[in-house]
């Protein structure tokens, strides 16, 4: 990840969708290995997937939530993941151990309420993994890890002091991914409801235009 802003396309399931977030330029897209998630996507859907990634194409990020090691086995035996997405509450020397033991990069996700929560994950985080992702907190009772589309107070992380490249998700869509970039300073977002017709139902259009409005930021 460098100093341009970084764009994952998240919870992509089908072709169209890759083939839209590819052409947009975008920079990663990601495969949810959660079984509740409306997003997520069996072993053989996402290796085919992986097999119609175009030359040059967007990076595979697989997403996982508290995976045991044969849970991630399982994947990486038949998808060629870039990188291992941890969204559960995996705790630092557990990211170090998946680090270690699959040899990917780790992107760690932690949902904050604060800039203090934020700068502790920080503290936390960036000596076990290689970057980081931002998420709004998620609602009380939910069944599911992440904002499930709430959106972050972005300006509580403008000016954050954290060595690692990090990302910022939490209710993004084409209309708000620009001005939150600015209030924030992210060098990269994530988004996954925000460019979806229905729950797990990606939509081409709306794909290119969260890219394009993110890269105009």
């Amino acid at each position: 990840m460098s100093a341009r802003v970084r764009v994952k396309i998240c919870g992509v399931r089908d072709a169209p969708a890759l083939t839209a977030a590819a052409e947009a330029g975008a920079d990663f897209v990601g495969l949810v290995f959660f079984p509740r998630s409306p997003r997520a996507v069996s072993v053989e859907v996402a290796a085919a997937l992986a097999a119609a990634r175009p030359p040059g194409g967007p990076g595979l990020v697989g997403l996982f939530v508290d995976p045991a090691d044969d849970d991630l086995s399982a994947v990486l035996r038949q998808v060629p993941l870039d990188w291992i997405q941890l969204h559960g509450h995996e705790p630092p020397d557990r990211v170090a151990e998946i680090r270690q033991r699959f040899g990917l990069p780790v992107l760690k996700a932690v949902g904050v309420g604060s800039r203090a929560e934020a700068e502790e994950a920080v503290a936390a985080y960036a000596p076990v993994a290689d970057a980081l992702l931002f998420d709004a907190k998620p609602p009380p009772g939910s069944t599911r890890p992440g904002g499930n589309a709430v959106a972050i107070d972005a300006a509580m992380l403008a000016g954050l002091a954290c060595p690692l490249p990090w990302l910022l998700a939490g209710g993004l869509t084409p209309d708000t991914v620009a001005g939150t970039i600015r209030a924030s300073g992210a060098p990269g977002v994530d988004v996954s409801s925000g460019v979806e017709r229905a729950p797990g139902e990606k939509d081409p259009a709306l794909i290119r235009a969260f890219v394009t409005a993110a890269r105009a930021a």
